[in-house]
């Protein structure tokens, strides 16, 4: 029969044959045969005709047949490979479902099904699994390592802040560090802490302070800055004292490690891949930390009813927090994913108005020194 010439494949042997092939168009077929073929004329309905989508050769078509499968693509396992311009242009104007991608009913329901079990999987390792591994390897790390850790971090993160700033960001003024000092000592006077506490002052506008694992504690200038007074630099004190003694620090590490890990993975680090991996490790580390950051404000008012420091200026604190908040200023610093300043506040005022006999933590003149410890 006379027609364009084509290579055909069989999908049984390695061999191929050369056939000729007409399209049909009366009957809506494609038809072909060849001298090594066998069985006689091949027919193919243009209903059924599809493209192989990874095709090598530019300007050839390569031609599958629709044909019900086991696998995800039904597919026949013959092709049919032509490279003629004028019949390649008829077949696609002919056959409109040429480039159609086929799938067995039902798979896109399998595929929900499955990505469903993944993601709980997921959201299992990353909510229950990990943390509860994180608490058990925090308390079997050693606390000498710790504490180097812990040094470690807080020296990367003063470089980061610093950005270039060859002489550090350390605060070493003495008056204000003897004023930090005598705070300190008021707060954990006859407590008998876990660790050596090592506080210091970054200098640095943002207002926060933190506690890096191993007994490491810094304030950063900014925190100062807006602070009310020092009994409310006190209670923010005692609070990442709290962290410390818990060993928050180290859990979160531990944690954002292992969320950081998986989400990659999962999520691939393509094209905004990072920043996924980021955003999704930080919606991760709030859930956890709003626990955390609750029992750190219990554990800062046992402090500070121990020590006679009054807890009115923690709920002065978290009153400005709020109140920069609802001006819609930019908070990631230190409330981010905390819980809400108003209740706080409303605790720490409580606590306030139940106790008495207190005394300031510190006097003017070491409020002043302290204030200006990175001058």
């Amino acid at each position: 029969m006379p027609g364009v010439g084509a290579r055909y494949f069989d999908g049984q042997s390695a061999g191929g044959h050369d056939v000729e092939l007409i399209l049909d168009e009366a009957a809506g077929q494609l038809v072909f045969d060849g001298p090594t073929l066998g069985g006689g004329p091949h027919h193919w309905p243009f209903a059924r005709l599809r493209a192989q989508p990874d095709q090598a050769r530019k300007g050839g078509l390569t031609l599958m047949l629709h044909a019900p499968t086991e696998d995800e693509a039904p597919r026949d396992p013959s092709r049919l490979s032509l490279n003629d311009p004028g019949t390649i242009a008829r077949l696609r104007r002919l056959c409109p479902d040429l480039g159609k991608r086929d799938l067995h009913p039902g798979t896109w329901a399998r595929i929900a099904r499955r990505g469903a079990l993944a993601v709980a999987a997921v959201v299992l390792i990353l909510f229950v699994i990990l943390p509860r591994m994180a608490d058990t390897l925090a308390n079997l790390i050693p606390i000498e390592r710790e504490i180097a850790f812990g040094k470690a971090v807080t020296a990367q993160l003063e470089q980061a802040l610093g950005a270039g700033r060859e002489d550090g960001l350390t605060c070493e003024d003495p008056a204000g560090r003897a004023a930090l000092a005598r705070m300190l000592e008021r707060l954990t006077e006859g407590r008998e802490l876990q660790y050596d506490l090592e506080v210091r002052v970054f200098d640095h506008e943002m207002v926060n302070a933190f506690a890096a694992p191993g007994g490491q504690v810094v304030i950063l200038r900014g925190l100062l800055d807006e602070a009310s007074g020092p009994d409310a630099v006190a209670a923010v004190l005692a609070h990442e004292i709290g962290h410390v003694e818990r060993r928050d620090a180290t859990r979160q590490a531990l944690r954002a490690a292992g969320s950081a890990g998986i989400l990659s993975m999962v999520l691939g680090d393509v094209t905004g891949g990072a920043f996924a991996v980021f955003l999704g490790e930080q919606l991760i580390q709030s859930s956890y930390s709003r626990e955390a950051e609750a029992r750190a404000d219990r554990f800062a008012l046992e402090m500070l009813n121990a020590a006679r420091v009054d807890s009115a200026g923690m709920a002065e604190f978290f009153d400005q927090i709020g109140e920069m908040e609802g001006e819609g200023l930019r908070l990631p610093e230190y409330l981010a994913s905390h819980p809400p300043s108003a209740d706080r506040a409303e605790a720490a005022r409580r606590n306030a108005q139940a106790r008495g006999g207190t005394e300031p933590v510190l006097g003017v003149a070491d409020w002043r020194a302290l204030k200006a410890i990175c001058d």
